[in-house]
């Protein structure tokens, strides 16, 4: 049997060949990280991840670390994934937030919020530094901001993997005629944020997003003395916090906000679930469609009598189509009406998609093709 330290001493020499490979593929991925902002490129390509996971798997001599070995590049990806974000708001740092007016040559993206919110995260990835970024107080706001052309897109939430869809988005969609031209997928890891020195022992108020706490409920039964403020969003909620300086009111917020309004990490992640995504809409005034769209959305309602839902599901079965997302949202003046959201898997050039498309229209009382766009969640 060999030597415990001789075995050791050899993970070391292997470790040290790593750390070194790493680094060249860290370079790289910076470089990939440029080419994709100068492209309009997202961060994220799923077909391309899936490509290199199993192109390396073909490699691999020993198949049964094959699942650790999956895991392991899955690992990697991600972190490239990372340092490609970190380069995207190293190069929108200092045009974040401009002024209405300057920069004219870009275009107007807006979102709701403040700096170092998860919107202002998600259209700084999504954009890149090719638009100015405007913030606005409400999502209508933002709707109304593109109806009247003072932006050209919007980025809105609309999902979250742990609480499910946002009513008021949702709402605004049915009541604009404007379509969804992208999308983009956050990891949203929720901070308990304080002033320098606050210690969990000093608080007594946190304020946040109210999806944010319920995010974070599992955490908050372990403090059921605090008083939970809901509050405009996350990061206004460092913002106040910040501008209060009072040791005993804390935030949920990411660490963007924390760095960027100069607050203390008291508690890390403290969301239940640590596979926790929201999924942005990017909204347009005009429908995008080509080739590498992959994602359609529709908005429908439907007769007032059984069934009718039913009839409706059956074009996406008989057409091999993955439906990916259904909502309901009640009719405004309309008792037990309702609205239906659908996501599901095509593109509106293909044959049986168009087909299926047009038989959801003839079942349904009111149709609109919100958009057909690449998706970005998985």
């Amino acid at each position: 049997m060999e030597d415990l330290e001789y075995l050791r001493d050899e993970i070391n020499k292997i470790d040290k060949e790593m750390i070194e490979l790493f680094e060249k593929r860290a370079k790289i991925s910076r470089k990939v990280a440029e080419y994709k902002m100068e492209n309009s490129m997202n961060i994220l390509d799923k077909s391309r991840e899936e490509e290199v996971i199993k192109a390396n798997l073909k490699n691999l001599k020993d198949k049964s670390i094959k699942d650790e070995a999956k895991t392991f590049l899955k690992n990697v990806m991600e972190i490239s994934r990372n340092i490609q974000k970190r380069e995207f708001k190293q190069s929108s740092k200092n045009s974040e937030i401009k002024a209405k007016g300057q920069n004219s040559d870009a275009f107007k993206v807006g979102f709701q919020g403040v700096p170092a919110s998860f919107s202002h995260e998600a259209l700084i990835e999504y954009f890149g530094n090719k638009s100015e970024a405007l913030n606005f107080e409400s999502f209508k706001d933002v709707f109304e901001a593109l109806k009247n052309g003072t932006i050209k897109y919007g980025v809105l939430p609309i999902e979250n993997s742990s609480t499910g869809g946002i009513p008021q988005v949702y709402d605004l969609i049915g009541e604009y005629d404007f379509y969804i031209v992208g999308e983009k997928c956050i990891e949203v890891n929720h901070n308990l944020l304080g002033v320098k020195g606050a210690s969990v022992c000093d608080i007594e108020e946190v304020y946040s997003h109210s999806q944010a706490f319920m995010q974070s409920s599992k955490f908050f039964e372990k403090h059921k003395n605090w008083r939970l403020i809901p509050y405009f969003n996350t990061a206004r909620s460092a913002q106040y916090v910040s501008e209060q300086n009072v040791k005993s009111k804390a935030a949920i917020a990411s660490k963007n906000a924390a760095k960027l309004y100069g607050l203390d990490i008291i508690e890390e992640n403290i969301n239940y679930n640590s596979n926790n995504y929201t999924r942005f809409i990017i909204m347009g005034k005009d429908i995008k469609s080509d080739k590498q769209c992959d994602k359609i959305s529709i908005l429908i309602t439907l007769p007032h009598k059984p069934g009718t839902l039913c009839n409706i599901l059956k074009y996406f079965h008989e057409n091999n189509l993955n439906m990916t997302k259904i909502e309901s949202r009640p009719i405004i003046n309309k008792s037990w009406q309702y609205f239906f959201y659908i996501d599901f898997d095509g593109n509106i050039m293909n044959k049986d998609t168009r087909y299926a498309l047009k038989g959801i229209e003839e079942e349904s009382v009111y149709f609109k093709l919100l958009g057909n766009y690449k998706g970005d969640c998985f």
